[in-house]
């Protein structure tokens, strides 16, 4: 996978004519045949948590060996938690990492990004991670212009800046590829 796939814009779009892998390949496989794609870590993680925290291997790291990407978790004493939470995370990382090719002129909203853009603020989407590889695909497409996404998918910009706004990885991560275009900041609502 050539690492100009990974961040994709619009203008690199040729790489997935390349054969190059996209969230659809990966999002799909359950927890189990995922984490058999991982390489494991197991670390001691420091700060509050007591004796225990700083003396077990507890902290969980999960790298992706097709794309490199990982997921990380320490919140918790307990490695099982610790590991389902670093494969969550994994999953969000592929979600807006890895892009989906888009054509703009025949574009119709998958019906769950659909669903999820329609809802009032403050209620969760249900697929949240598909629903949020879905967004970026768009944003992608669309040169992420806040605007001509929202007039691609039919609704408004506030509609996808809410979206974005649920989740504070998934803000970070759209924040930090407008700014690496030269867009302008997106303000929180």
């Amino acid at each position: 996978m050539c690492r100009a796939s990974r961040l994709c814009t619009y203008e690199r779009t040729p790489c997935h004519d390349q054969g190059m892998t996209d969230w659809r390949d990966y999002l799909g496989l359950d927890d189990t045949a995922l984490f058999a794609q991982c390489e494991f870590d197991r670390f001691r993680a420091s700060g509050p948590g007591g004796q225990k925290r700083n003396k077990t291997e507890s902290a969980v790291r999960l790298r992706h060996t097709p794309t490199s990407l990982t997921g990380e978790a320490n919140e918790s004493r307990s490695q099982h938690e610790n590991r389902a939470r670093a494969l969550r995370r994994l999953r969000l990382t592929i979600a807006v990492t890895l892009c989906a090719p888009v054509d703009i002129e025949a574009y119709a909203p998958p019906p769950a990004l659909a669903a999820a853009l329609l809802k009032p603020p403050g209620a969760r989407a249900s697929g949240r991670i598909e629903v949020m590889a879905a967004l970026f695909d768009l944003l992608d497409a669309s040169g992420w212009r806040l605007a001509d996404a929202a007039r691609t998918a039919g609704v408004s910009t506030a509609a996808i800046g809410r979206l974005l706004a649920s989740d504070n990885e998934v803000w970070r991560a759209a924040s930090e590829r407008r700014a690496g275009l030269g867009l302008t900041a997106m303000r929180r609502g």
